[in-house]
């Protein structure tokens, strides 16, 4: 199915977020197809997480608008669009012990939404839901009596999945969700995001540093630098064709699993002076079908050579 075919979930559009003189995100523009995961990827202080509040309502944008089902919900709007926010759009945070109660059981924590909204009909209601919520994220309901500190860091983020997904959302901003965690448990919570993805028709936008992580989950990825996002591609053709030099060097980063070339591979350093020093505005332009890129016209010429070449070696 095209791009064009597929119904968008959520837009950000043109969206500047400042703090203070201090602007953080500059000219975001990207839309999320309902049922994908699309990822967010940059290093530390670029931006990220700081769309992620924007689109849970908690950062103001200071310019553009962020688009739910067709209706904004950056800015001022009404308590009863706030409230249908909080009910679709749950947040999976990075720290499972700090977004986590110390001093209330598990079964308040995960419950705390459905108090809320008063998402059950009666205690026995409740207190089934809670189970099942656990259950489906691999823990036990009798674990609902303990408190956060009694389980580890694998355990607890199962218990912030929980706790989103007994909302029942249509919309997930995961925060870097397994930064925290060992990486032997990585890939049972990566791989229990993909199965109540595929079970709940869930979409995700997931915010990582990591791109072999990334890669693993994600349908489409875009590249954020200094608050710009300077390159969205599905996952395939921005690993194949990284047209961008930041997205050439994030990508030259990545581990690689095969001793041998690991020896030989070489970082290559962001040098932004390579960029076209004009001054005129670099705006999101279509390279190819779904690839964007950042650019003035002079470097999209560039990228576009670049594209050639690429393809005509893979070839």
């Amino acid at each position: 199915m095209s791009n064009e075919q597929r119904e968008v979930i959520l837009s950000v559009k043109h969206v500047d977020i400042t703090f203070d003189k201090f602007k953080a995100v500059k000219d975001a523009n990207f839309d999320i197809y309902k049922g994908e995961t699309f990822a967010l990827v940059g290093e530390s202080g670029s931006g990220k997480t700081t769309i992620g509040r924007a689109i849970m309502r908690i950062n103001p944008c200071s310019a553009g608008e962020i688009l739910f089902e067709g209706k904004r919900i950056s800015g001022k709007i009404s308590k009863e669009e706030d409230r249908n926010v909080v009910r679709n759009i749950q947040m999976i945070f990075q720290d499972p012990a700090a977004s986590l109660n110390e001093r209330a059981t598990i079964e308040y924590c995960v419950s705390e939404g459905l108090y809320n909204f008063h998402l059950y009909k009666d205690e026995e209601d409740r207190i089934a839901k809670v189970d099942h919520a656990l259950e489906s994220v691999g823990l036990l309901p009798e674990h609902k009596s303990r408190y956060p500190h009694e389980f580890s860091g694998g355990q607890r983020q199962r218990v912030g999945i929980a706790r989103a997904m007994i909302m029942d959302p249509k919309f997930i901003v995961a925060d870097e969700p397994i930064s925290a965690l060992d990486v032997s448990i990585r890939a049972q919570v990566l791989n229990l995001m993909n199965k109540l993805k595929a079970e709940k028709n869930l979409t995700y936008l997931f915010i990582a540093h990591d791109l072999s992580v990334v890669r693993f989950i994600a349908d489409r990825i875009a590249v954020i630098h200094h608050g710009e996002i300077v390159e969205i591609a599905d996952s395939e053709t921005l690993f194949k064709f990284p047209v961008h030099p930041y997205t050439i060097s994030l990508l030259s980063a990545v581990p690689m699993p095969d001793p041998v070339v690991e020896r030989t591979r070489r970082a290559i350093v962001y040098d932004p002076s390579v960029l076209d020093q004009s001054g005129e505005k670099r705006e999101m332009r279509e390279i190819r079908p779904g690839h964007f890129v950042y650019c003035t016209n002079r470097e999209y010429g560039d990228y576009e050579d670049k594209m050639l070449q690429m393809e005509r070696e893979m070839a």
